[in-house]
């Protein structure tokens, strides 16, 4: 047997060893806890990143450039995140890491005093998602074995958007009371929390891998599975389908005329749209319709497969016309729609990169999928600022373009057959 193959087996039959004491509903909850700290924390302070990089001085370019970038650190380095979560099995440590260093950089924001520690400090933020999101996706698409992996990541989706609900609005009220300062610093509180619960999670399921067999970890079942060694890895790895390349292609396609939210904030704060203490608000609203447009979709795409994601598009192409606007009351319908089309697009997408790929490379399909993803979204957010400064009409274009041409690289994927859903593996 390889080196590489030894440790690996090793571990694994270690972790058939230990008891989950939580079954696959239990852990995906359990899990969305966790998120909805640790979504308190960075969503709180996304809400204001915008306007607060405009305070430092940034343009609508750099506001696009710098939370572009950020979103694309957070999702090109799961290339690297992705098979290192594969190839070690280290799933908790990498989640655990990743997390400690969002609560960490977060607060540390209030004490930054020039542009360019503001952007180092939420890029830090932002690798430190590429970190744990991989592996933590993969442990939650085996308790998805079980559940349906549309519900379970929808569930999951929802309870993580119900802190980024809370964070702004927390974010928000120190702001009216003090300024951004003390809204940032505020966050290291729920940053702590999700830390405390991440760990005492892995303590209650050290082997989330057993869900994918019905191995729960409880009675009779756990007992006979004490004495099971899982197989290690192969050590040829399968090639990843090309209806998974064609799929990752069409997102692409898709995010890249989807705005950051620091763009659109930026827009609120220049332009005195609403006041500062409103903007974070806003931004609530956003994760309040996400956190509904997860559950909705996730639960599409289980009867339905890929096809529920189209709904996505048009909401995409509205956002120009009601988020930049200098009407209050369609930015407030545009912050519903833009969550809207986030939630659906961070709850269906990762649910289907597990039915495309093979399940010993899912944390390399997730690295390399969110990484196309972001690289589209960094491209797009650059474009959608410059067009912001320079012209709102080719803004609006650009956007309704790129959803279309996302239409037209998805009909492909209907006639392949990947747009049905796919049984739980």
């Amino acid at each position: 047997m390889s080196s590489f193959g030894q440790p690996a087996q090793a571990e694994q039959a270690t972790a058939a060893r230990r008891r989950n004491r939580f079954g696959p509903m239990g852990f995906v909850l359990s899990f969305g806890v966790v998120s909805m700290l640790a979504d308190v924390v960075y969503e709180g302070a996304r809400a204001i990143t915008g306007p607060y990089l405009a305070t430092l001085g940034a343009s609508a370019v750099m506001v696009g450039f710098i939370t572009g970038v950020g979103e694309a650190v957070a999702l090109v380095l799961r290339l690297g995140t992705g098979p290192l979560a594969d190839r070690t099995r280290k799933y908790w440590p990498l989640t655990i890491a990743g997390y400690a260093m969002t609560a960490v950089a977060v607060p540390l924001l209030a004490l930054a005093g020039s542009l360019w520690q503001a952007s180092a400090l939420v890029i830090t933020e932002r690798f430190g998602k590429a970190v744990r999101t991989p592996a933590r996706d993969t442990m939650l698409s085996h308790a998805g074995a079980t559940l349906g992996r549309g519900r379970a990541f929808a569930i999951h989706e929802a309870l993580d958007q119900s802190g980024a609900l809370v964070g702004p609005l927390l974010v928000s009220l120190m702001i009216a009371v003090s300024g951004y300062q003390l809204g940032f610093g505020v966050l290291a509180i729920p940053g702590a929390l999700a830390i405390a619960a991440v760990v005492l999670l892995r303590r209650f399921v050290p082997a989330p891998e057993r869900f994918d067999a019905g191995l729960a970890g409880n009675g009779e079942l756990a007992n006979a599975a004490a004495h099971v060694t899982v197989p290690a890895a192969p050590a040829v790895r399968t090639p990843l389908p090309a209806r998974f390349w064609w799929y990752s292609g069409f997102t692409a396609v898709s995010m890249f005329g989807f705005s950051t939210f620091g763009v659109i904030s930026h827009h609120l704060e220049v332009e005195k749209v609403l006041a500062p203490a409103l903007i974070p608000v806003t931004y609530a609203v956003s994760m309040g319709a996400a956190a509904l447009a997860a559950l909705a979709s996730g639960a599409l795409y289980d009867r339905i497969g890929l096809r529920g994601l189209l709904v996505a598009l048009p909401l995409t192409a509205a956002v120009p016309f009601l988020s930049f606007s200098d009407s209050p009351a369609l930015v407030w319908a545009g912050a519903a729609v833009w969550g809207a089309a986030l939630g659906i697009h961070e709850s269906t997408l990762r649910a289907a990169v597990a039915d495309l790929v093979p399940a010993a490379r899912r944390g390399t399909g997730y690295g390399i999928f969110t990484a196309v993803y972001g690289l589209a979204w960094l491209a797009g957010s650059t474009i959608i600022g410059a067009l912001y400064a320079s012209s709102p009409a080719g803004l609006a274009v650009f956007t309704i373009a790129t959803q279309v041409a996302a239409l037209l690289v998805f009909i492909p994927l209907l006639r392949s057959g990947a747009g049905r859903p796919a049984a739980s593996a």
